[in-house]
């Protein structure tokens, strides 16, 4: 065994991982809980046959943390049969902040039964109960579950291969569960720092045709600390939910008749085009040149693209009186290569950066939908850069920078880039896949960028760059990408000619910036939790007087601030001020600007900010120079 020191020792073959420790230091044997053999997680007592690099993990280590979730899962496996004898139990895998499990049971769960099993986890804990592997005869743990009525476990053992061991795990001496593992050593490690969630229905094996089951969501983690900080997390992300807060703010709404798709109100419509504006001087300024392809074409075309063969699920397909099968376009990629064929390029004229805001469609399934962030139609900031081989590394590092730029902008810290690297499965040589890996890593380093690597999650025809930003209260989101593409181009037969005068093919750089307004737009709503610097506030000032006998010194600040360009609304109604002030700040408005008969007879107003208790008065022209200042976009700031 190589030690992560350096140092090498022998062992007996089937050694445990124990045994090991034990060797080398009894304090390190009380707590280790796993060990890493080449990478590989196993079971602190697994029989060793091999040798490799070993590492022992205690529970601190980072790798430890899904076990614990997923021995989470089992603990509430074990609780529910014990408390609810007779439930069956399927499938329980650990996912993103903790776990569920899949029961069979012919009464309904409720969340009112949560306190009473988290009880019983709790003294599953306390019992510290043994857990240990056991590999079984298929044919003798398919009998067994049978036996003990879990003919769920026992389909999952059929439909395994048939070279694959049949392992069982035991808490203790009586309850087990068909899995995997690893495993800790015994339900004292896994300590106490969990809570159920929700309950949620789910199909036997994702299937609709199957049994429906029930599913229990919790959440575990390392330290009680931990537990209360992520529950923290997730009660202000309740409060920052994209749709609650867009109907308070009047945005926008969803209905089913519409499922997947975006009924935009006037004010949530002017919060799309003065991103849509900013985005556009960004790309003019930039190099970028707008198109605007067809919303409708014939299969034929998503035949040739491959498209078709690869996403006809998700494409919404028409048929037209005249025999035509036409598709509503998933993507705007192939428009931009027709446009790009029209005429004979030359290579001095790459590269070529086409953008479009392109209005998308593609079928999700309606359990998936999720608001803004998951949809069926929607509108992508699209590029496409065509350009040599030469030019990728420049053009990708320029991408890198101006993503970046625009994450900050709108309220975003980029907070790390993936290099997404080959798939097992995949096109092209590995001389090709080394070089166009090299390039991409080569262009996030000359534009100050280390990328983390994402080891096989590159496109099945080429790496790509994934850009990850982190909002206001922590969680990470996928935003933006860049992906090489040399498939597309000899597909659809694009070619420039080159300086030798052969016909050469472009590469193609996918990039996209935003991802999707939609998406990007809830993504904002739930990073300001609704509260818009003033440069992207549907409504940036409400002007409300106190008394109606103000009320044409209101209209004249009204005119005198939509005048030097601000989104501007008065508050007329014969409603008390307080009232008043308390409506519009729930609904997110920035700047209140509170005049009576005092600030009429002075030229003045008085500006509440949201949230903010005080006020600041000035001068009418001075109001108007201060927020016409603050209202500028950032991009212009910049160019002043």
């Amino acid at each position: 065994m190589t030690f992560p020191d350096g140092a090498v020792r022998s062992f007996e073959r089937g050694t445990t991982g124990r045994q090991i420790a034990e060797s080398l230091s009894k304090s390190l044997a009380k707590k280790a809980v796993l060990i890493k053999l080449d990478g590989a997680l196993l079971d602190l007592d697994r029989q060793l046959e091999n040798g490799g690099r070993l590492d022992i993990l205690t529970r601190e280590a980072p790798e430890v943390l899904e076990v614990i979730r997923h021995d989470t899962a089992h603990i509430l496996a074990e609780a529910v049969q014990e408390l609810f004898p007779g439930t069956q139990v399927t499938i329980g895998p650990a996912i993103d902040d903790g776990f569920y499990y899949d029961f069979a049971r012919d009464e309904p769960f409720s969340t009112d039964d949560f306190p009473k099993i988290e009880a019983k986890m709790r003294e599953i804990v306390d019992r510290d109960e043994k857990i240990r592997r056991e590999v079984w005869d298929r044919n003798h743990a398919i009998a067994h579950f049978e036996s003990i009525g879990e003919k769920y476990k026992a389909e999952i053992i059929r439909d395994l291969p048939e070279s694959e061991d049949i392992s069982v795990y035991f808490h203790g001496d009586a309850w087990k569960d068909l899995c995997l593992g690893p495993h800790l050593p015994s339900s004292k490690f896994i300590g106490k720092a969990f809570k159920l969630t929700k309950l949620a229905g789910a199909y036997w094996r994702g299937d609709h045709n199957n049994a429906q089951l029930q599913r229990i969501y919790g959440t575990a983690w390392s330290s009680e600390a931990d537990l209360e900080a992520y529950i923290q997390r997730i009660e202000e992300a309740e409060k920052r939910d994209h749709r609650k807060i867009g109907r308070a703010m009047d945005l926008f709404h969803m209905q089913e008749e519409g499922r997947g798709m975006v009924f935009w109100h006037p004010k949530g419509w002017v919060l799309w085009r003065v991103l849509e504006a900013y985005m556009r001087r960004r790309l003019d300024a930039s190099g970028y040149v707008e198109v605007k392809t067809p919303q409708v074409l014939d299969r034929s075309f998503w035949e040739q693209s491959g498209h078709w063969e690869k996403y006809r699920a998700n494409m919404f397909v028409c048929e037209t009186v005249e025999g035509e099968t036409l598709s509503l376009k998933p993507m705007n990629c192939p428009g931009h290569v027709q446009i790009f064929k029209v005429g004979l390029r030359s290579y001095k004229e790459l590269p070529i950066r086409m953008a479009e805001f392109g209005a998308c469609h593609r079928y999700e399934p309606s359990g998936s939908l999720h608001g803004l962030m998951r949809v069926r139609g929607f509108t992508q900031d699209d590029a496409h850069i065509f350009c040599r081989e030469d030019q990728i590394v420049e053009e990708t590092a320029k991408f890198v920078r101006l993503t970046k730029l625009i994450h900050a902008d709108l309220g975003m810290e980029t907070a790390y880039i993936n290099l997404a690297t080959r798939p097992e499965i995949r096109a092209g040589s590995d001389a090709f896949w080394d070089k166009a890996e090299g390039m991409l890593a080569e262009a996030a380093k000359q534009a100050g960028v280390e990328p983390v690597i994402a080891e096989g999650d590159g496109a099945f025809y080429a790496p790509k760059l994934d850009f990850i930003v982190k909002d206001a209260i922590g969680r990470e989101w996928t935003c933006g990408t860049l992906q090489l593409d040399y498939v597309l181009p000899e597909r659809l037969d694009a070619e420039y000619v080159a300086e030798d005068g052969s016909r050469q093919r472009p590469v193609m750089l996918h990039r996209a910036i935003l991802g999707s307004f939609e998406r990007f737009i809830g993504i904002m709503i739930e990073n300001f939790a609704g509260k818009f610097p003033l440069w992207l506030a549907p409504v940036q000032v409400v002007v409300a007087p106190i008394t109606s006998d103000a009320n044409p010194y209101a209209e004249k600040v009204t005119q005198s601030l939509r005048a030097a360009g601000l989104r501007v609304e008065a508050d007329l109604r014969n409603e008390k001020i307080n009232y008043k002030v308390r409506e519009h700040s729930v609904a997110k408005v920035p700047v209140i600007a509170v005049v009576g008969r005092k600030e009429a007879e002075t030229g003045e107003v008085a500006l509440r900010f949201l949230g903010s208790d005080g006020q600041t008065i000035l001068s009418l022209a001075d109001a108007v120079q201060r927020l016409q200042t603050d209202a500028t976009p950032p991009d212009l700031k910049q160019s002043d």
